[in-house]
């Protein structure tokens, strides 16, 4: 497949607000590639390559000149193939041999392929390809159930590996993907609502509101000894984690999946701002700021697979695990209550609130 291909796809979903088209258009593309293709093309499409962040910024690429082609010629595994030699380039004259690769990758690319290129690898693609948008082109093009699609990509946490296998296997291929410590577990989306008492209205029961901290989200996964922190886009960050890995590690189980936020706290144990936990969370090098998480979820618990449990034996198996270390939650259906609960949180200094059926599995 060509590069130009993913350019096209990219512009057409990028012309419409279509939610529709937007899926057509990723479907097409999907079909037309070959299964090893696929997990490229869907990195490129999120504006994710698989070899993730690559290290180059906006002024790297703004000095690359060369002539733009007069044809589209470069294949998708010509283009994976520049970015594996430019996320492998490191030592002295590092900087060098980059441009030198861009250089030869900017002459093969016309002027409209090389600005997608550039979006692509500094991840500021906004074609409103979002993931699920690409979850659901998936299903359209393979023919498989969205439901099936997404639940193998949530737990895999790979959609581009998903793209692959929804293209090439059967439904009972997905369905056989489980869940697996230490493999990073894609988070649920969330739906917006104007207030609580509109979002407790869309259930007939009472609902979990729950605080939204004004943090970042982790994921832990602990088995024995062994743990490992994964950020909302399932990067790794468990060096750089210390004390989450230790708070994992204190717990009174062997083996846990959690999902959790974590942010710095000030002198009076409220919390610091977002930027303070953001500069945190990417270097231990500022030891005086210690990261404290709280958890909302629970996925596994010693053997247990919980995922298709509902949330209120999620919650209440958490808490059991967890104790104080619980994100704050008020069961109820009371409109007013949960208002007053939103409004708590606020003047806690978080960001607000969630509001989960009780009922609901996790997937």
């Amino acid at each position: 497949m060509l590069f130009h291909e993913v350019r096209e796809s990219v512009d057409e979903a990028t012309a419409t607000a279509s939610r529709t088209a937007k899926i057509d258009a990723v479907a097409r593309l999907l079909a037309r590639a070959d299964p090893e293709e696929l997990p490229v093309v869907v990195g490129f499409l999120l504006a994710r390559p698989r070899q993730g962040r690559i290290g180059i910024g906006w002024r790297t690429l703004s000095d690359i000149s060369a002539e733009a082609a007069s044809e589209p010629t470069l294949t998708i595994a010509e283009v994976d193939a520049a970015l594996d030699a430019l996320a492998r380039a490191g030592g002295d004259g590092v900087g060098v041999r980059r441009a030198e690769i861009l250089a030869a990758l900017a002459a093969r690319t016309t002027a409209e392929e090389w600005d997608l290129l550039r979006r692509i690898v500094l991840g500021e693609l906004r074609s409103g390809a979002l993931e699920g948008v690409v979850l659901d082109a998936i299903a359209r093009a393979s023919g498989h159930p969205s439901a099936v699609v997404r639940r193998a990509a949530m737990l895999s946490g790979d959609l581009g590996e998903t793209a692959r296998l929804a293209m090439t296997g059967t439904a009972d291929d997905l369905d056989a993907v489980g869940l697996v410590i230490g493999r990073g577990v894609l988070p649920m989306l969330a739906a917006t609502a104007s207030s609580v008492t509109d979002a407790l209205g869309a259930f007939d029961g009472p609902a979990a509101v729950e605080y939204k901290l004004d943090g970042a989200r982790v994921q832990v996964h602990r088995d024995g000894d062994d743990v490992r922190v994964f950020t909302r886009s399932l990067a790794d960050i468990t060096a750089r984690v210390p004390e989450i890995v230790a708070a994992a590690r204190a717990l009174p189980a062997e083996r846990v999946i959690l999902d959790g936020e974590t942010l710095a706290l000030d002198e009076d144990g409220g919390p610091r701002p977002f930027q303070d936990t953001m500069a945190r969370f990417g270097s231990v090098a500022d030891a005086q700021t210690l990261l404290r998480p709280w958890f909302f979820d629970l996925l596994h618990l010693d053997g247990a697979d919980l995922l298709d449990a509902p949330l209120a034996e999620r919650r209440a198996a958490l808490a059991a695990l967890v104790g104080e270390q619980i994100i704050p939650a008020l069961h109820t259906a009371d409109a007013e209550a949960g208002e007053r609960f939103a409004r708590e949180a606020l003047a806690a200094g978080h960001e607000g609130v969630m509001v989960k059926s009780l009922d609901a599995p996790y997937a």
